[in-house]
């Protein structure tokens, strides 16, 4: 299932139609928690994305930077009002640095997972953490792994029913590397997508390890953005870790 990691592959398959895949997150629940989490100072996000919380964040007055692999989603944030104010550089948000120093770094929509390696994800943290000022914070949002989804190491679920669209994700599973590769199929009126990726899954004690080796502690864990708390029955988890005030 391993390939040589391209960080704009993602982006080359769903630019066009990304916006309208996530229509049904909860974009003002999100933004609303990493403004109160950042405070008065500047936010980065890694896998800005096409700007679905860095230009609501920006609309309230935040100072916003990004990085993303994806030149083509970068173009649809730059393309949108506002879009091209942003400070945003493209690159493998694992290594890639900005200039300044942030309150908040936010890793959102299991983005995480979108790098291929278990070494990619301790780097990543660490340059969250090289990213922020004392006391700062690394915001994580995730799934959380559920191995018995699968039979013989492949799975087919329904995400969507609409009258005008219809979603299903084909997985197949490597456990022994924590690897999925996922196929979602997308069908609408205009025809038949199909939705590639691949993720490097981990636990979310396996993340809390990437964040203590980064010099960061657990500050808060919830099943979601309403800071809903977390147990054993959260299919996902939002994770916030912080640097030492001094």
């Amino acid at each position: 299932m391993a390939s040589a990691f391209d960080p704009s592959a993602y982006g080359r398959s769903i630019s066009d139609i990304y916006d309208a895949t996530v229509e049904d997150l909860p974009t003002d629940a999100a933004v609303e928690q990493l403004h109160r989490l950042a405070g008065d100072g500047p936010v980065l996000e890694f896998g800005i994305g096409t700007g679905r919380l860095a230009l609501p964040l920006a609309a309230r007055g935040v100072r916003v930077a990004g990085i993303d692999g994806s030149p083509d989603m970068v173009a649809v944030l730059r393309a949108k009002p506002g879009g091209e104010h942003l400070q945003v550089a493209v690159g493998d948000f694992a290594t890639t640095r900005v200039g300044g120093l942030f309150s908040l770094v936010a890793l959102t929509t299991n983005t995480i997972f979108a790098l291929p390696s278990q070494d990619a994800q301790v780097a990543c943290f660490r340059n969250a953490a090289a990213h922020l000022r004392p006391g700062g914070r690394f915001v994580v949002e995730a799934w959380v792994p559920d191995l018995t989804a699968f039979h013989r190491g492949a799975s087919l679920r329904l995400l969507a029913l609409g009258q005008d669209v219809v979603v299903a994700e084909a997985a197949r599973i490597s456990p022994a590397e924590q690897l999925m590769a996922t196929t979602k199929v997308r069908l609408t009126g205009e025809g038949v997508r199909l939705l590639p990726a691949n993720h490097r899954y981990a636990w979310p004690a396996e993340l809390d390890l990437m964040g203590r080796l980064a010099g960061m502690e657990r500050e808060h864990r919830w099943s979601d953005w309403n800071r809903t708390p977390f147990g054993d029955d959260s299919r996902a988890h939002v994770t916030v870790y912080r640097v030492p005030p001094d």
